[in-house]
């Protein structure tokens, strides 16, 4: 069973802050949770990933920064903000590996060597794969490298609905951390800006955003699973377990396709997910998935289930 947790903001300040107005105590927790601010002056920040060594790294969309942000004392307070780079196309992804930053523009992967050498003075950026599309519907990326070694790159579909001809849209791809050997791993995935692998089975398990203007009620959005490489989850044809889309759909049966793990509900709009195996939590949440998720295109707001 997967517990969902949905979060309805996140909060930044600036280092040293206080939180002011910010309304922390209207996001609702579970029971023994609570939420502080660890740093802020992060403009657009989204993505995130840890170093060994204990530096956050943070994407951003609009403002085109990657952030540093280290904890040099370890006393769980941002010492820094520091931007290791700036002027890039929405770089929201970013994934740490052997002593390197990987950072995900719309049409492109960069790496950053030995980045935390010298977090002010930042190495030039290593150009990995400029092998994905340059459309900005849908084209900012949420990058993690698997348990396989290899780097999980998506690439959302350049519209609400559609049925590209371009193959690499609506897919989760992966490569090699050096570029080489790009492949489609799983297919039929509208906009996916989160995924994990579960830590005991490897497998990979990822959200989707469905499509808008059918409604406030359909499509869900979905929680999938794709254990091995090759399998197709339905977009545009098929939404949730068994919704043809009426514009594509048509000759096309749901049950060709994967179907969801989990129907989250519609316009829930996930926006990451995690498996927690850490020891601080209470045992009802070890090796659970967490999503967050955040709606626009919903008359009334609505967060998925517990289940």
């Amino acid at each position: 069973m997967l517990a969902l947790l949905g979060i309805a903001v996140a909060v930044v300040m600036p280092p040293g802050g206080t939180t002011g107005t910010l309304p922390l105590d209207t996001i609702t927790l579970p029971a023994g949770f609570a939420i502080d601010v660890y740093a802020g002056n992060v403009t657009g920040a989204r993505s995130m990933t840890l170093s060994p060594n204990g530096t956050l790294f943070v994407g951003s969309r609009g403002p085109g920064n990657v952030y540093a942000i280290p904890d040099r004392d370890g006393d769980g307070r941002a010492d820094a903000v520091i931007t290791v780079a700036s002027g890039l196309n929405s770089p929201n992804g970013v994934a740490f590996r052997n002593g390197s930053l990987y950072v995900a523009e719309i049409g492109r992967i960069l790496r950053y060597d030995n980045i935390e050498a010298d977090l002010e003075n930042p190495p030039e950026a290593v150009v990995v794969s400029d092998a994905f599309p340059g459309d900005a519907s849908h084209g900012w990326k949420f990058i993690a490298f698997g348990p396989d070694g290899k780097l999980y790159v998506p690439v959302g579909v350049p519209c609400n609905v559609c049925d590209p001809d371009d193959e690499r849209f609506g897919t989760i791809l992966r490569m090699n951390p050096d570029g080489t050997d790009l492949e489609v791993y799983a297919r039929g995935i509208r906009n996916t800006v989160g995924f994990d692998w579960d830590p005991e089975t490897g497998d990979l398990w990822f959200t989707d955003n469905g499509r808008d203007w059918l409604g406030d009620n359909i499509p869900p959005d979905e929680l999938n699973r794709a254990p091995e490489a090759g399998m197709h989850f339905g977009f545009p044809y098929c939404h949730g377990r068994s919704i043809a889309d009426p514009e594509f759909g048509e000759g096309q049966s749901c049950a060709n396709f994967t179907p969801p793990e989990q129907e989250l509900g519609p316009h829930v709009a996930a926006l990451g997910m995690r498996f927690y195996d850490g020891e601080q939590f209470p045992e009802e949440w070890t090796s659970r998935s967490r999503t967050t998720g955040r709606s626009w295109s919903r008359t009334t707001g609505r967060m998925p289930s517990t289940g």
